[in-house]
């Protein structure tokens, strides 16, 4: 297949693994072990993940297909996918709407990336190994509302991002995940281990695993789950239509989304065992925000035997998964503007790089010089935050689901989808047309106030 603009052969993927590593990259991220840990503390513990649960079931996985079904039919970026597939039909703005949320999410992602780094350099040099004489929570904040060094770290982080996606999907994005995915495995399981020997054990797994019934009560539970199953598996973006367009015809995708979400899940729920016996065994509040990771963990290990070398494994693995992510929305972008203006990768992943790191700094001197600026009582980051969550990416994965269900022939997706003319084909079609839909659109409903 080749790119319409500029005649050139396009990239796939070197191998099955390749893809399914890349894809996990693009789903395991600070969403599984930064924002998942503090959604869950704040919405209840277990009754959250059991929500969670379901919607990675019955919405996550069924619009995880789509994604990738649409991206290997058409081999193109996410706009040109809708396009492909259904010429001169306004389904393409699903497509815009992924570009949109890459630009919107990688902007505040990358400031908190390189809060992740900046902790990481200081784990390496020891800085972090005692507490600083100001105490975590007073150097976190003094180092979050400078008027530079975050932007700084930030921009590093963008570097790294841009010199991963400037180098190709086989050379760049396929290797780096081949690197990362399994080295992120091991120390989520060495870390998750050593916290179940804090002492926290038995309280941090019944918060996580023993429902509160009551929290089944709260609509804004459902929102949150749903919210942070899109962000977590990153759907609705067009990152998973980007990355299947790199796909093979010959390869398989049942296997490859069942794969990808069910070890997404598993990073999460074991990012949870990693930090909340170890929340519980020193007093802390699980549903303590953002902070947890920069200021309570940090603690909590200053407190502990090899609490240094736990700290420096801790915030590797932060900034590696961030990195994962990061790389696949910036993909997203650099796939469309590649296609749209026939600019070469480099040039486009160095201009659009440097674009969205320079959108995310409001979202980094919200938190210091224009602290002031909020909007519903939030600040920047966190408007950002729930724009691209709670708007965008439900609204983008709704056009996927109705594009599949509704605006593609029936026969064509099921037999692109390698379902074929199976119970399951059909009972995802059934899915996409009427479940999904449906429940995105009340969760946005919510979302945007309407039940309130």
């Amino acid at each position: 297949m080749r790119n319409h603009v500029t005649n050139q052969p396009r990239e796939q993927w070197a191998s099955r693994l390749g893809f399914i590593l890349a894809a996990m990259g693009s789903a395991v991220g600070l969403g599984n072990i930064w924002r998942f840990s503090y959604v869950t503390g704040e919405n209840g513990g277990a009754a959250f993940l059991i929500i969670y649960f379901l919607c990675i079931l019955i919405i996550g996985i069924p619009i995880m297909m789509a994604e990738f079904t649409i991206g290997r039919r058409a081999q193109s970026d996410v706009v040109g996918s809708f396009q492909t597939i259904a010429p001169n039909k306004p389904w393409f703005i699903g497509g815009f709407l992924g570009v949109a949320s890459s630009f919107i999410i990688l902007s505040f992602y990358g400031v908190i990336a390189g809060w992740t780094l900046f902790y990481f350099i200081n784990y390496i040099t020891g800085t972090l190994w005692s507490a600083p004489s100001e105490g975590y929570g007073a150097y976190f904040e003094n180092f979050i509302t400078h008027p530079t060094h975050p932007i700084f770290w930030q921009f590093i982080f963008m570097v790294l991002t841009i010199g991963v996606v400037l180098i190709g999907v086989k050379n760049g994005i396929e290797k780096t995940n081949k690197i990362l995915m399994p080295v992120l495995a091991i120390l989520l399981l060495i870390l998750a281990g050593y916290s179940l020997t804090l002492g926290g054990a038995k309280e941090g797994l019944a918060f996580l695993f023993s429902p509160e019934w009551s929290a089944f009560k709260d609509p804004e539970v459902y929102l949150a789950a749903l919210g942070q199953a899109f962000f977590s598996l990153s759907l609705g973006m067009g990152a998973l239509i980007t990355y299947g367009s790199y796909l093979s015809k010959e390869e398989k995708l049942p296997g490859a989304a069942y794969s990808v979400a069910s070890l997404d899940t598993v990073f999460a729920v074991i990012a949870g065992i990693m930090i909340f016996p170890a929340v519980f065994a020193f007093g802390i509040e699980p549903g303590y925000g953002a902070g947890l990771a920069f200021v309570t963990l940090p603690d909590i290990f200053d407190s502990i035997a090899f609490g240094g070398i736990v700290g420096l494994a801790f915030f590797f693995l932060l900034a590696a998964a961030g990195l994962s992510s990061a790389v696949s929305l910036l993909e997203v972008a650099v796939a469309y503007f590649i296609r749209r203006f026939g600019w070469s990768r480099k040039f486009t992943a160095m201009v659009i790089g440097t674009l969205i790191f320079l959108i995310g700094i409001p979202s980094s001197l919200g938190f210091g010089a224009w602290s002031h600026l909020t909007f519903f009582d939030r600040s920047i980051l966190d408007n950002m935050d729930f724009l691209a969550s709670n708007i965008f990416l439900p609204l983008g994965g709704l056009i996927i689901a109705l594009f599949v269900g509704w605006g593609w022939n029936k026969s064509e997706a099921i037999k692109e989808s390698d379902f074929g003319n199976s119970f399951i084909g059909h009972l995802w079609i059934f899915i996409l047309r009427f479940i999904a839909p449906i429940g995105i659109l009340l969760v946005f409903l919510s979302a945007i106030g309407l039940f309130d």
